[in-house]
């Protein structure tokens, strides 16, 4: 190990330490009760809300994953991608917040999102919080696969030690920091984590692109790539047997520019449907200390995002200009962001640049983990098998599925070939389609009844299934992002479904009509 890298680990360890210092700090407060532990005791500021909320959804792929696409085939997936999770979050704090808030006290102060569907529509058998709770489960465990890929890929490329080695070490500390904190822990390191990669990312793209010359000469080596630069075409890499890009004289090869259809672009905007389906960010609604500042809240998280992913968008424009050959296959173009800093900044800044990475990371491994161990705990193994079970009893199966969990997710994440992005993208449809159609129904519609709830979360998660794994594969139309069919197609399946069946009980609708009128007291 080089003095280069030495300085890059030492500055990583000072990140990692002070992330450990802050769980230390909170966890007293954390493990008071489940309900602190899980939601923070409603206690986060605006500024918290927003920056964790924001962080914690971003994850690794912000740095990694979507400079990684606008490297390999242009700006087109990139930027409408962006430009749909920017709007998808203005959106979902501007009509979901207030309303999930308010909403989440009334129905018997609900802590967790399987908790809030259960007590919105007044269950015994809690058939809802079981059903979501699965989801969770499955869902968010594919989402910390994507976050243990990201940390294996950020130090094998750093300390050029093997995958699998570093893959592991990074999931036992997001798993022992997340054991140690709880929510209220996670949100406080989001929102510090949240200005680290916001810092990082603005620190590499100016770098890097006066290194390339100044934005000029890279919208230059871009336009001459076919398709690169353009909103409605997208740029072919030239592949070689083993999946390659062709290198000529120095230079990477790309055939003809693709088309970018009306349907493609629907497809990439798609993307902002998946917020109101999120647990990581709805959670953060639900935990603010008060309703009133949401609206705060909403312009801050809205000004990080779109700062954010723009940024990260050109870091791949700037890459492809100033190491056009470095990275020849789609899972390697994920690690342009680790190139430039490396590259460009001194060994020590670097390191710090590097947790900007591992930043995001964390803040979104933590949060999924969290969440998915409170689905289990506290909604199924409390909620339906032992319903008398204590707040000690939740805490320690809490962890218990925890390391379950982790271990699940690092044995999906062995796959060094894994791209980030294609694992979030999967997930992310997953919760948008399960979850974000009933989210939307449940606070605005007044005849969801509870049949109507199961068949819509049912539906949108078997329809993100069948269309990733068989219909996408027929082309052409069918080849679009699986949570725009699966969100369409529960979103009905909870309106036909609910105005087939029994309206629902003057109790539930005394319940919505409270909320509308604005009462936040518990029913």
């Amino acid at each position: 190990m080089d003095g280069n890298t030495i300085q890059i680990l030492i500055a990583m360890i000072i990140y990692m330490a002070v992330v450990i210092g802050i769980g230390v700090i909170y966890a007293k407060r954390a493990n008071k009760n489940s309900a602190a532990y899980f939601l923070g005791g409603r206690s986060l500021g605006p500024w918290v809300t927003a920056m964790s909320a924001e962080a914690s959804d971003m994850s690794g792929w912000l740095l990694m994953g979507l400079p990684g696409v606008a490297y390999w085939c242009g700006f087109a997936d990139a930027a409408w991608t962006a430009i749909g999770l920017a709007l998808g979050t203005y959106i979902n704090w501007l009509i979901v917040s207030k309303r999930l808030r308010r909403y989440s006290v009334r129905a018997n102060n609900s802590i967790t999102l399987p908790e809030f569907f259960s007590n919105r529509f007044r269950e015994n058998k809690k058939t809802i919080m079981f059903i979501a709770g699965i989801f969770i489960l499955i869902f968010f465990t594919v989402y910390a696969s994507s976050c243990f890929v990201t940390c294996g890929k950020l130090f094998s490329a750093l300390f050029g030690t093997p995958y699998i080695t570093m893959m592991i070490i990074g999931a036992v500390f997001v798993l022992l920091y997340t054991l140690l904190g709880g929510f209220l822990a996670e949100s406080v390191s989001d929102f510090m984590q949240a200005i680290v990669m916001i810092v990082a990312l603005t620190v590499i793209v100016v770098i890097g692109t006066v290194k390339a010359g100044g934005i000029g000469a890279v919208l230059d080596n871009a336009k001459d790539i076919p398709g690169f630069l353009e909103f409605f075409g997208l740029a072919t890499p030239t592949l070689d047997a083993n999946g390659q890009q062709i290198v000529e004289a120095g230079k990477p090869v790309f055939g003809e520019a693709s088309n970018y259809s009306f349907l493609t672009i629907c497809s990439m905007l798609a993307w902002g449907l998946g917020y109101f389906g999120m647990p990581q960010v709805l959670l953060r609604f639900m935990a603010i200390r008060k309703e009133e500042e949401l609206k705060r809240s909403r312009r801050i998280a809205t000004v990080w995002v779109v700062i954010s992913l723009a940024v990260a968008v050109f870091i791949g424009i700037v890459g492809r200009q100033l190491f056009p050959i470095a990275h020849l296959t789609k899972s390697a173009a994920e690690n342009i962001f680790i190139t430039l800093a490396t590259s460009s900044l001194p060994a020590l800044l670097a390191g710090f640049v590097m947790a900007g990475i591992l930043a995001a990371t964390i803040s979104s491994s933590d949060s999924y983990l969290l969440i998915a161990a409170s689905a289990f705990s506290k909604n199924i193994f409390q909620g339906i098998f032992k319903k008398n079970a204590t707040d000690k009893q939740v805490m320690v199966v809490s962890r218990i599925t925890l390391l379950t969990l982790a271990l699940i997710g690092i044995i999906i994440a062995l796959d060094e070939k894994s791209v980030i992005f294609q694992i979030v993208s999967f997930a992310w449809a997953g919760f948008g389609a399960t979850f974000g159609p009933l989210m939307l129904f449940s606070l605005f519609w007044k005849r969801i009844n509870k049949a109507g709830a199961i068949a819509g979360m049912i539906s949108g998660a078997g329809m993100v299934f069948l269309w990733k794994l068989v219909i996408s594969k027929l082309g052409g139309v069918f080849a679009i992002y699986e949570l725009l069919p699966a969100f369409v197609f529960s979103s009905a399946c909870i309106v036909v479904v609910s105005l087939l069946t029994k309206a629902p009980s003057k109790e539930i609708q005394e319940d919505f009509e409270a909320v509308c009128s604005g009462k936040t007291d518990i029913a």
